[in-house]
């Protein structure tokens, strides 16, 4: 599973940047002052589908392209979801689509993204790369936390006052988040010491390997 990603790191590259984009438009309309009717933004939320469609197919095909060793599930279901996403904003803007929807696609989303940072975490701490596995360990358990704060929002635990756009704001929020953690798995990957292929799927160890007993 491992390998596929490294295979794969400039896709993740491409996601976090389209990611980036998205979070930035979502800023834009929470901050633009003025109500989100439909002829105001439709282009705007199109445009966000747009890329939302092009960012999941990113993610789906890194989790799939060339995986001799093992496909990577959880990074296609994130794409799924978010290609979902997309799909709602840029090929039903015309039908009232609850906020529900969107909040239950996004929980997919992030509760997929931390397992997998998680689980490579994991691996990191099992071959004894301990400083190298902070950075997903805290990525994996900030996107649980970002899947239950949509889950609130879902369900209207947390109440969005009318006008406040608070749920544009967690949006933007989010996919800023999930920008940086694609853009550092993607580095991640690409640091020194990491194979290109090779016969684990497991990293290597930092340092000389022990001698055999």
């Amino acid at each position: 599973m491992i390998q596929t990603l490294i295979k794969n790191r400039l896709l993740l590259a491409l996601c976090g940047v389209l990611e980036a984009i998205i979070s930035a438009t979502y800023f834009i309309m929470q901050d633009a002052g003025r109500p989100l009717t439909f002829h105001a933004w439709n282009r705007t939320v199109v445009f966000a589908g747009e890329l939302a469609l092009a960012a999941g197919a990113c993610a789906i095909v890194a989790g799939m392209w060339r995986s001799t060793k093992g496909k990577c599930w959880l990074l296609v279901l994130n794409g799924v979801s978010l290609g979902a996403l997309g799909l709602i904003q840029y090929g039903f803007v015309r039908f009232p689509i609850s906020f529900l929807t969107v909040a239950l696609l996004v929980m997919l989303m992030a509760m997929s993204m931390g397992i997998l940072q998680m689980g490579i975490a994991q691996t990191l701490r099992r071959e004894h790369r301990v400083a190298g596995g902070w950075f997903p360990g805290l990525a994996g358990v900030a996107s649980v936390g970002f899947a239950l704060v949509f889950l609130a929002l879902g369900f209207r635990w947390i109440k969005i006052a009318p006008g406040s756009h608070l749920d544009l704001l967690w949006l933007g929020s989010y996919f800023g988040f999930s920008a940086i953690c694609m853009l550092g798995l993607a580095l991640r990957l690409h640091g020194p010491g990491l194979p290109e292929s090779g016969q684990r799927e497991a990293l290597p160890p930092l340092g000389n390997p022990r001698p055999a007993h």
